[in-house]
């Protein structure tokens, strides 16, 4: 059946040394692929420049992961239903975006519920993975639910499908690392589905990979916007949450 046409969108912020094999792979899933260089000072911007089949976009100056994400989601609309958001830090194979699409439900929902497809990473657990990452996902998770979003197991995983323009739609605050729980915590208030589907992840000890995860400060920053989130939830009724979550 089809799913309708998809694109896929890479964040990118000073990932010189894996987003040129990152870029190659996602391309050869065969649908448009948008980078989004979000202020890059090292040489990504030479790694991706001239790529056929690659629409590069750019921010003069860091703005945030989430900002990234918008723009991709902004570029893409005109030619894709649906987004494919992938980390530019290579520890996702994005030859895993089949499994995402064909978890996306054949019939059941309309144009203003289509589902959030959720890549969730299956061995996160071995010495090999960053303590990070492991406390990072068990914090965000009950956070989420606790601000009105699903009951997942993975909401910081940066492998997913949004629809089109419907994601675009949602008032998400966050510009940053926190604009992938929010908008997850505005879903459960607009009962938009939220499905997950088991990807691969690599964390091989050698292989290259950065991130831009900053333990301290953005954990202060994620219990900010759960906080915001949270509080809105008790004292604010569901029916105008969900005009403050959504663009009429």
């Amino acid at each position: 059946m089809d799913k309708g046409r998809f694109a896929v969108i890479i964040p990118v912020y000073n990932h010189e040394q894996r987003v040129a094999d990152v870029v190659r792979s996602a391309l050869s899933l065969g649908f448009p692929v948008f980078v989004v260089d979000d202020g890059s000072t090292d040489s990504t911007r030479t790694r991706i420049e001239g790529m056929a089949g690659v629409t590069v976009i750019r921010h003069d100056a860091n703005r945030g992961k989430g900002a990234a994400i918008k723009s991709g989601f902004a570029a893409a609309a005109g030619s894709a239903d649906w987004a494919i958001t992938i980390d530019a830090d290579g520890q996702h194979d994005p030859d895993n975006a089949r499994g995402l699409i064909q978890a996306i439900p054949g019939s059941g929902f309309s144009g203003d519920r289509r589902p959030i497809i959720i890549g969730m990473r299956s061995n996160m657990i071995g010495d090999d993975v960053p303590w990070t990452s492991r406390f990072g996902r068990k914090f965000s998770n009950f956070w989420v639910r606790a601000s009105g979003g699903p009951a997942i197991e993975d909401s910081q995983s940066g492998f997913r499908i949004y629809p089109l323009p419907q994601s675009m739609n949602m008032k998400v605050r966050a510009n940053r690392f926190q604009f992938e729980v929010e908008i997850l915590a505005k879903a459960g208030w607009l009962g938009i589905p939220v499905i997950e589907a088991p990807v691969s992840v690599s964390y091989t000890p050698g292989t290259p990979r950065i991130s831009h995860f900053r333990p301290f400060v953005d954990f202060w920053r994620n219990s900010g916007t759960f906080m915001r989130l949270i509080f809105q939830r008790i004292l604010i009724p569901l029916f105008i949450r969900k005009k403050m979550a959504y663009k009429a």
